[in-house]
């Protein structure tokens, strides 16, 4: 199978740091937080793996592959600017690559899940996009569900009443079909807001629900917990 791991954020609730190093790039446990992405991609046998740049970063993409992964399968898709988290996937990667089903996940987070469970059971509710769902806390910074069963019947994103305590973990599985639904005259498109609402009213949307180590490192708070947590036994 096929992986593709969105990268090409700005970074800037972790300026200034992000200023010399993507966020990507910035370590958790010596190594950099893409890494253990890679390693779960591998882990599962996705070993032919796309990841979503900046242009300005390549050079640092570059040597981070030398250094760590010279003998796999990745590739860079480049952007002079970032374009969203739906139009890299649905108007970018190249439509042959992108002909059967796809694993995505979000660059700057950490992951502990049994892929292999997530995508059986997406193939067994023949769904066109599975987000991965977990339970946390304090919802209200992420996109959080209503959902009845295993299917995703409300979507929203960052709301200030949050659906549940169940919130879209960056880990996703889906089909070439969402290309139909990438609005029309727009550039720049988020699956968060054009493409998962849009789904779970239409019944196409489902939650694999998932318990196991989830870190987002997307703030200084949430990035300092990861590098004194993420490791621990």
């Amino acid at each position: 199978m096929k992986g593709f791991i969105l990268a090409a954020g700005e970074g800037t609730r972790l300026y200034p740091l992000t200023l010399e190093i993507p966020k990507p790039l910035l370590p958790v446990g010596k190594i950099p937080i893409i890494n253990y992405l890679i390693k779960l991609f591998l882990k599962y046998g996705l070993n032919d793996i796309r990841i979503n740049i900046q242009k300005k970063h390549l050079k640092d993409f570059f040597r981070w592959r030398a250094a760590y992964f010279s003998g796999q399968k990745i590739e860079f898709l480049v952007e002079k600017k970032p374009s969203g988290t739906f139009t890299p996937i649905t108007k970018k990667l190249n439509q042959k690559w992108f002909s059967e089903t796809l694993v995505v996940s979000n660059g700057d987070e950490l992951k502990k899940l049994n892929l292999k469970k997530m995508i059986g059971f997406h193939k067994r509710k023949r769904a066109l996009l599975t987000i991965g769902l977990i339970k946390v806390k304090n919802p209200h910074a992420y996109g959080t569900v209503k959902i009845k069963g295993d299917e995703i019947t409300e979507f929203a994103e960052k709301s200030k009443s949050p659906l549940s305590l169940y919130i879209n973990s960056g880990i996703y599985i889906m089909e070439p079909e969402i290309r139909k639904y990438f609005p029309k005259r727009k550039k720049i498109a988020m699956l968060e807001t054009n493409l998962f609402p849009k789904l779970a009213k239409e019944g196409k949307l489902f939650g694999y629900k998932w318990r196991g180590k989830w870190f987002d490192c997307g703030t200084w708070q949430r990035y300092s917990e990861a590098i004194r947590s993420w490791n621990k036994r």
